[in-house]
């Protein structure tokens, strides 16, 4: 993470950047210290600028951006702001966040599109907690649909793919039911 002193700064930063996040906080605020700690035990990835501002000190980013209430965290894309994200997310959270980001990035530079991945699962299902492991293990962001609690899910799933076991697993519109690492790698594109 990387400070940040003025919005000319700020800009000069962004300028190469396909992909940035900007923490504006305010030193001493409970929220502003918890947000600023959970991104400092996320954000150690040398692929993704992550930059923060004191807005005690740096008075002209949050005017420039619209924001009135920190934390806030901004995001960018080739230097246009895309997205806020207010309040002290969990690290979690955050690294779902920037998993992601490197995620689509890594498959941009490889020329592929990124995948779109939904895992539907129970959590005493044992193949479900080791597919779900595997895809982190991977760096696959997925979405997570717990079947024994979304009882519509549940119905959904057994119309589309007629099968009621977990894991099943949704690939840009592709399904794979259980654990077939072969069919996964396959459409994940993984060698």
């Amino acid at each position: 993470m990387e400070s940040i002193k003025s919005l000319q700064e700020l800009k000069q930063a962004l300028k190469d950047k396909d992909k940035a996040y900007v923490l504006l906080y305010k030193e001493g605020s409970e929220q502003s210290m918890c947000a600023l700690k959970n991104l400092s035990s996320t954000s150690q990835n040398d692929h993704l600028p992550v930059y923060i501002a004191d807005v005690n000190t740096v008075k002209d980013i949050h005017p420039a951006f619209g924001i009135t209430s920190v934390p806030t965290l901004i995001i960018f894309e080739k230097g246009e702001m895309i997205s806020t994200i207010k309040g002290c997310q969990d690290a979690d959270f955050l690294k779902g966040l920037f998993t992601s980001a490197i995620y689509q990035a890594k498959a941009k530079a490889e020329g592929k599109a990124p995948k779109h991945v939904t895992v539907y699962s129970t959590p005493t299902c044992s193949w479900c907690n080791t597919l779900k492991s595997w895809l982190r293990k991977n760096g696959i962001p997925f979405s997570d649909v717990d079947v024994s609690r979304d009882q519509h899910a549940a119905q959904e799933l057994v119309q589309r793919t007629g099968q009621q076991g977990v894991p099943q697993t949704e690939i840009n519109g592709q399904w794979v039911i259980g654990f077939d690492q072969k069919r996964l790698k396959e459409l994940l594109e993984i060698n």
